[in-house]
């Protein structure tokens, strides 16, 4: 999922993109409004949702959305606003956003308002595909050509980050991290056993496995699978 993030403030921007990363979102940021517009309205089917700062340099959020608004109406716009008035809430919404959140802001607040959103325009839940394997986080079921697969706690939690940042490198010590919530130095050969647990159940017998080794580093699924 591609998010286009148009904030000002160099800490915000990166707080939000790195924790939006970690989550396995692409994100394209734009640090002013002139860009920010350009951006939104050149690629717009290319975004799933826009966070976007009301207080902008060259262009404010308002004028924005309400330039997205005129050539689409479904794409989710968050509004990120030091603004906290009830006439500020319904100013927000009334120029096209689909919701605000008031800085500062807990990260975990703004991922809970992204998903909601982003549910609500897929109609069935949050769902990662791979090939004919898909993931679907809001049932906690895995099926293979339409079929359910049997995962453990463990094995579904594995799968779910490696697809979230599918395309990307996952790195040992960062699934240690996320998956089995270990902060410490550990003997991290833990993640093999259950990635090999994950490849019997999912590989087509034969074929090469869709989780790729970068070894000495981590695994991978491609954008390709």
């Amino acid at each position: 999922m591609r998010i286009l993030l148009v904030e000002d403030e160099t800490s915000i921007a990166n707080f939000i993109r790195e924790g939006l990363e970690e989550e396995g979102f692409s994100v394209d940021a734009a640090a002013n409004g002139k860009t920010g517009m350009q951006m939104a309205i050149d690629n717009l089917d290319a975004y799933d949702l826009i966070l976007l700062d009301w207080m902008l340099p060259g262009l404010n959020g308002i004028e924005i959305c309400r330039a997205i608004r005129k050539v689409s109406s479904d794409i989710p716009v968050i509004f990120l606003t030091a603004k906290d008035t009830a006439d500020d809430a319904v100013f927000g919404l009334e120029a096209g956003a689909n919701d605000y959140i008031r800085k500062p802001f807990a990260f975990e607040e703004l991922l809970a308002r992204i998903r909601v959103l982003m549910r609500n325009r897929q109609g069935d839940g949050l769902v990662f595909v791979c090939g004919d394997i898909a993931l679907d986080v809001d049932s906690h079921r895995v099926t293979k050509n339409g079929k359910a697969v049997e995962l453990t706690q463990k094995e579904f939690s594995l799968l779910e980050f490696l697809l979230r940042n599918k395309g990307k490198v996952s790195r040992r010590t960062r699934i240690i991290e996320k998956v089995w919530d270990i902060h410490f130095d550990y003997d991290s050969s833990v993640i093999d056993v259950y990635i090999n647990f994950l490849r019997k159940k999912l590989d087509e017998p034969g074929a090469e496995s869709f989780i790729e080794t970068i070894r000495g580093i981590g695994y991978r699924i491609n954008n390709e699978s």
